[in-house]
């Protein structure tokens, strides 16, 4: 954690990246030297760990872990297989490293320009906030076409970083003898594939929802056509500025429904114990995060910048936070992790009680409009746009690695730019060599089928935040268990118990209404 850290907060610092890199190498002599551990189970036998476990109560703790082993004995190999993999763990994070490192630490992008012709400095830190959200057109165009600009030079190396990555998950596949790279990652916490596409099947068909969006925007920017970079371009008349106090203050009231000891611990967290590294510098990790382990308390990594967008952000990751504090108070060792899965759930659920509490109290038009713009430009637009349109990508260029074609950058690009050509609808103007060259600003794509989690994600949230705000029985109550649950159960089983069923498409429609809600709300605001 502190190696991965101070190489997040400063990857230009070399001693850290060292640091960062020699604690990666543990991890991967770890995973190595404990391979032994699942064949040697397996070869013991279900019914002899039955009986030892009913004799033993601390051996009892691992009842759901050894379940859960003899569930995917069929994907185990022999001692000395699982040994290699895991020996390969480390290895086949060099791509990711690799474009992380070209991104953040080498990229030094042109600087944009305002309408007047003045100079604004292009970061990372500064890219996804301060310059897509200018109300300078100008100031937007410029910053994306030098970010964009900057990515597109290093076409081929990063086209070839996440192919590597992609043919190291057609080899564990294979290697673990699955049917196809999605069978394998899902396999793992035992979603079945109709979870992906009932979102992929369900996005489509909602297309005209975001295609009616996007006609407002350039409508109430009074432009003719709206590109790319407009989508965060403020519509609200003047800035809402919000303090990083203030900010934890109106995430706490909005939070209130799930009780005083909840809030207490987001205020002391977020106000004393400085849980949240929260001021921009240069060479500071793109994004934002929450990490930790048992024996810490949660970490939270952002650039907070006093605006309604980093407030968002700011719930966001006290909502991992809360999940991770949560479960490490309530779960042993044993079940102390949860998975990517669940984790976008407790995230987007606090920003979706968030926008929840602050439409309905909050009367100051210019905020209600800014509080939209951040929830659908900026939230549902990457969780619930982007990431679906990310999950469409990635499953073709893994679905052409496994029939052992071969990926390019252009070919990659052209794929892009036509899924988000298809996504934004025909009243969108896409710049096809920069909108196609998208993925490559993604970091999440290194982590197999992990982007249509922000979607289910955020479907989960919206069904059991209105549950609350709904003032359902037992629905505090129910999700609380949620958080406190860890990994001691299955992904699906564990929301289930919280009151959302994925296996459906309904939480999906579910949101997508609330979308739709949020949409209407906003075409009312600006007239």
């Amino acid at each position: 954690m502190y190696a991965g850290f101070s190489h997040a907060v400063d990857t230009t610092n070399q001693q850290s990246a060292g640091m960062s890199g020699k604690a990666g190498g543990m991890f991967g002599q770890v995973f190595a030297a404990v391979a032994f551990l699942n064949p040697e189970l397996l070869t013991i036998g279900k019914i002899k760990l039955d009986e030892w476990m009913e004799q033993n109560p601390r051996l009892a703790v691992q009842r759901h872990n050894i379940e859960n082993l003899f569930r995917k004995q069929a994907h185990v190999r022999s001692g000395e297989v699982e040994e290699i993999i895991g020996m390969l763990a480390d290895p086949f994070q060099g791509a990711s490293t690799s474009s992380s490192m070209l991104t953040n630490a080498d990229f030094k992008f042109n600087p944009a320009k305002d309408s007047k012709g003045k100079k604004i400095e292009v970061t990372q830190s500064n890219f996804h906030t301060a310059l897509m959200e200018h109300p300078d057109r100008k100031v937007r165009q410029s910053a994306f076409e030098s970010y964009m600009d900057k990515h597109l030079e290093f076409k081929n190396t990063l086209a070839a970083n996440l192919t590597t990555s992609i043919k190291a998950n057609v080899f564990n596949m294979r290697a673990r003898k699955h049917e196809n790279t999605l069978a394998a990652s899902l396999f793992d916490l035992n979603i079945p594939t109709d979870v992906f596409y009932n979102l992929i099947d369900t996005f489509k068909k909602k297309l005209p929802v975001w295609h009616r969006y996007f006609e407002i925007r350039r409508k109430a920017l009074k432009l003719r056509d709206v590109n790319y970079y407009d989508m965060w371009a403020p519509i609200a008349k003047k800035k809402v500025n919000i303090s990083y106090e203030k900010a934890v203050e109106l995430i706490c009231d909005s939070l209130a429904p799930m009780g005083k000891e909840y809030t207490d611990t987001i205020r002391r967290g977020a106000l004393k114990e400085r849980w949240v590294d929260m001021q921009p510098n240069q060479g500071k990790q793109n994004g934002a995060f929450s990490w930790g382990a048992p024996g810490t308390h949660p970490f939270i990594m952002m650039s907070y910048t006093d605006e309604v967008g980093s407030m968002s952000t700011l719930a966001h990751e006290l909502g991992h936070s809360m999940h991770s504090y949560l479960t490490w108070k309530n779960q042993p060792l044993a079940y102390a992790e949860y998975s990517l899965f669940v984790a976008e759930v407790a995230s987007n659920f606090h920003q979706a009680m968030m926008r929840g509490h602050l439409l309905n109290t909050v009367k100051d038009k210019n905020f209600q409009i800014a509080l939209i713009e951040e929830a659908v430009g900026g939230n549902f637009f990457r969780y619930f746009f982007q990431m679906p349109t990310l999950a469409r990508f990635e499953l073709e260029i893994h679905k052409q690695v496994e029939r052992g074609e071969s990926l390019t950058a252009d070919s990659m690009m052209e794929l892009m730019a036509d899924l988000f050509s298809e996504g934004f609808g025909p009243r969108v103007k896409v710049d096809r060599p920069r909108v196609g060259m998208v993925w490559s600003t993604f970091g999440h794509l290194f982590q197999d089928y992990y982007v249509y989690a922000y979607a289910t994600g955020i479907s989960g949230a919206h069904a059991l935040s209105g549950r609350i705000l709904r003032a359902e029985p037992n629905a505090v109550e129910d999700y609380l268990g949620f958080l406190k649950s860890g990994s001691s159960a299955y992904p699906l089983d564990v929301l289930k118990k919280a009151g959302v069923d994925l296996t459906t498409p309904k939480a999906v429609e579910e949101t997508f209404a609330v979308l739709e809600g949020y949409i209407d709300r906003l075409e009312e605001l600006v007239g």
